[in-house]
């Protein structure tokens, strides 16, 4: 196919969509559900509105070719795991009484069953729940989901095209089942999962779809030749099937590398790649390949993560650059659309001048079709939107409020001392035991309580004027007095305020620091039904005014026991916010290293001694390929001891991360130089602790005895036994306990007794080491 021909059969697309609805209606269905306050048929119902609504506002907007399947109650993996039977034998019961309930009891545990495990999606925000297979895992195919979802598109009139997890990434990101030795390789049940695919891509075939997606961005990371020779042999079976769609095989979040090749060679009908940030290499590594003779090319030029309008002219030309190496380009976003909020035409509170450089779900398929109609009929049929775009990327280079130059002035003077504690972790250790006289085995909280409705509805109150700041002052008084009094009562240690005051745990310090913008309507899918509001990092960082020492300190006046100090760590608040794109990672997380440093020193000159400053995200942010993680790593663990290494040895720092893999960062973890780690362990049986002590690490940690995102109650012998298989890791004396995360999303009954059973066991086991 000619240049010229490619071009006029370019067509827009996407890879996924967000499902919450506009005003996160799936997310009050689904709890609704859960509460028992409607049926199964009316979530059921309140679905399908959602996927048409989405599907028709993507056909209006000009998307030719809209996607199935990614639509999900609660993830995507987790649809997988469905789709090809590999339901764990602890849940099987429940599945096959009740599909539905079953669903949810995989994603959320009974007070019977542990659910899956739950980790990051890859170097994102997302969580999805691991799959658990063995050598006895046998694998069954249940397209009905794919079908049905593929039908409903269809009977709209609609161009549809099903998008799966593919074969190999499902594989790669699964692991050794509980009673499965951990040194089981998943991947070795490829021969067994690949008829189970195909039968599923007939299934779709035959329901009417023309092309399927298989998604496969495990393919991006550092590979073994023996994950590549699966992905070969993989799409060599697939591709060789006579019953099936045509398939698109799609990579995200980063360049294909050695992987390119392989999928380049394979029997499919195209490749989706991304061609954003890091993954800009593909373009010379496509060329370096010949190309995709014979093969469609869907192009991810509009980045579907970040939040800022496309440089339409440079995606242009990028795009002008595949029509020589493929013989069809289509254009798309870089991933799916699911990682951004829905629609920037909701915020009313953003400077309409700065709102026009953000780009939401909605706004990112326009600029899509734009580049479409841009590569299919030439730069003039998009004229009025190039010029457009030029001023608004002007206007956004301009602004003084990415410009501070005291701030700047003050990044450039930092040195190597700045960033390093004055005594070390072996003499701190013995200042802060001395100063705090805690008993072995320390009990302690992650930092927020639950948010109750009251907190909420007072909350909402404020903004709309029917209370007054001193009305709602006096209702987080009230609820820091409950949340001391309870932690006094059952017997915790090292206390925290609760953060009534919070609404997020980054939202909350960025609306105190300049450079940030919030939104009001900016939700972003987490897990499940967990929704956050990533606030927006436009410009230059400081702290105009102490942020948190006001609450704490009221705290502490209300006990005699430590209250920790909490604090969002500098690489979580880039995580967790849509961050600039205009300067390095490594400067803006310095930036908000200094104005978290201020607040560190303020809170122990206002007599905090434990001040703990969680980095949850420092695993999420770890680049995909192991060449890239050292100069992460570098500046990462460095904006971390910048934030915290202005106090005396006696203050106790410490952080906390939950919910990732911490194998591959074990040694940064130890360069954070904290004196305490706290981290989620409760799920994946301890095994963090055994990662701590293989390399050695010699400070204090509290592997999580208590699994908060379940809404089930461990007993207080479930607690001590996982209590005991820690310390077999880590001695008793750096030993602390507490839960994986923090409490806000819980509610207060299975709080209590949660609690109450973690420091029963707490208590249990402190006997037993101080009487043995």
């Amino acid at each position: 196919m000619t240049t010229k021909s490619a071009a006029a059969a370019a067509r827009a697309t996407v890879y996924g969509y967000p499902r919450q609805g506009p005003n996160r209606e799936l997310k009050r269905a689904i709890e609704a559900y859960w509460k028992g306050r409607v049926p199964a048929d009316a979530l059921r119902s309140a679905a399908a509105d959602l996927r048409v609504r989405s599907w028709r506002q993507l056909a209006d907007a000009g998307i030719t070719e809209v996607p199935t399947g990614d639509f999900s109650y609660y993830d995507h993996v987790l649809d997988t795991t469905v789709m090809v039977g590999a339901i764990p034998a602890r849940h099987r019961a429940a599945v096959s009484v009740d599909p539905l309930d079953g669903y949810f009891a995989m994603a959320r545990g009974t007070q019977d069953v542990a659910p899956l495990e739950m980790t990051k999606w890859f170097d994102t925000n997302y969580h999805y729940l691991v799959p658990e297979l063995g050598p006895d895992t046998v694998f069954t195919a249940d397209s009905t989901k794919q079908v049905a979802e593929l039908k409903e598109a269809l009977a709209l009139g609609l161009s549809a095209r099903p998008v799966l997890v593919g074969p190999v990434t499902y594989l790669l990101l699964a692991k050794p089942a509980p009673a499965v030795p951990a040194d089981f390789e998943p991947l070795t049940l490829l021969d067994r999962l690949l008829p189970v695919y195909a039968e599923v891509l007939a299934d779709l075939r035959a329901a009417g779809a023309e092309w399927v997606q298989l998604d496969e961005p495990a393919l991006v990371q550092d590979r073994t030749p023996a994950d590549l020779n699966a992905a070969a042999h993989a799409y060599r079976d697939l591709g060789a099937r006579t019953d099936r769609p045509k398939l698109l095989v799609a990579s995200y979040f980063d360049r294909l590398g050695e992987a390119l090749p392989v999928l380049a060679k394979a029997p499919v009908d195209g490749l989706a790649l991304d061609f954003t940030d890091a993954a800009a290499a593909n373009l010379d590594d496509l060329a370096a390949v010949g190309g995709l003779s014979g093969k469609r090319l869907i192009a991810g030029v509009v980045n579907g993560r970040n939040i800022w309008i496309n440089d339409l002219a440079k995606s242009l030309a990028t795009l002008g650059t595949l029509l020589g190496l493929a013989d069809r380009v289509d254009v798309a976003a870089s991933c799916s659309l699911l990682h951004v909020p829905l629609d920037t035409s909701a915020e009313r509170d953003i400077d309409p001048q700065i709102l026009r450089w953000l780009a939401f779900a909605r706004q990112k398929t326009a600029e899509t079709v734009t580049l479409a109609r841009g590569l299919a009929h030439g730069t003039d049929a998009i004229a009025g939107e190039l010029a457009a775009n030029r001023a608004d990327l002007a206007s956004r280079s301009n602004s003084p409020l990415t410009h501070d130059p005291a701030v700047r002035i003050r990044t450039a003077a930092v040195t190597d001392t700045d960033t390093r504690r004055s005594q070390p972790y072996a003499e701190r250790a013995t200042a802060q035991r001395s100063h705090l006289g805690l008993p072995l085995l320390p009990t302690t909280t992650i930092g927020s309580f639950p948010q109750t409705g009251e907190l909420r509805t007072a909350r909402a109150d404020l903004r709309a004027g029917r209370i007054d700041t001193a009305g709602y002052e006096e209702r987080i008084r009230a609820e820091i007095d409950e949340v001391v009094s309870f932690q006094e009562e059952t017997g915790i240690d090292v206390l925290v305020h609760g953060e009534p005051e919070r609404n997020d745990m980054v939202q909350y310090f960025a609306e105190q620091l300049t450079g940030y913008l919030a939104t009001q309507h900016g939700w972003v899918q987490s897990y499940g039904t967990r929704y956050v509001r990533p606030p927006i990092l436009a410009g230059d960082i400081s702290r105009p005014e102490p942020m948190t020492v006001r609450w704490t300190a009221y705290a502490q006046s209300l006990t005699s026991r430590p209250v920790k100090g909490m604090l969002t760590g500098p690489v979580t608040m880039l995580a967790w916010s849509f961050v600039r794109d205009d300067q390095p990672l490594g400067d803006t997380a310095r930036q908000v290293a200094l104005a978290l440093r201020d607040e560190v020193n303020d809170l122990e000159a206002g007599g905090t001694s434990v001040i703990q400053v969680d980095e949850p995200a420092l695993r999420e942010t770890l680049p995909l390929r192991a060449a890239d993680r050292p100069a992460y790593l570098s500046w990462a663990t460095e904006a971390f001891r910048l934030s915290t290494s202005g106090v005396r040895p006696g203050t106790q720092i410490h952080t906390h991360m939950c919910y990732a893999e911490f194998g591959d960062i074990v040694q940064a973890i130890d360069d954070l130089d904290a004196d305490v780690i706290s981290l989620e362990a409760a799920r994946s049986h301890m095994q963090v602790a055994r990662e701590l002590a293989s390399h050695g690490y010699a400070r204090e940690a509290g592997p999580g005895v208590y699994d908060i995102h379940s809404p089930r109650v461990p007993s207080a012998r479930e607690a001590a036994d996982l209590l005991r298989a820690g310390l077999k890791a880590i001695p008793a004396e750096r030993l602390w306990v507490n839960p994986d995360c923090g409490l806000k999303t819980r509610g207060w009954p299975e709080t209590r007794a949660s609690l109450e059973n973690l420091v029963t066991a707490a208590r249990a086991v402190r006997e037993e080491l101080t009487t043995s």
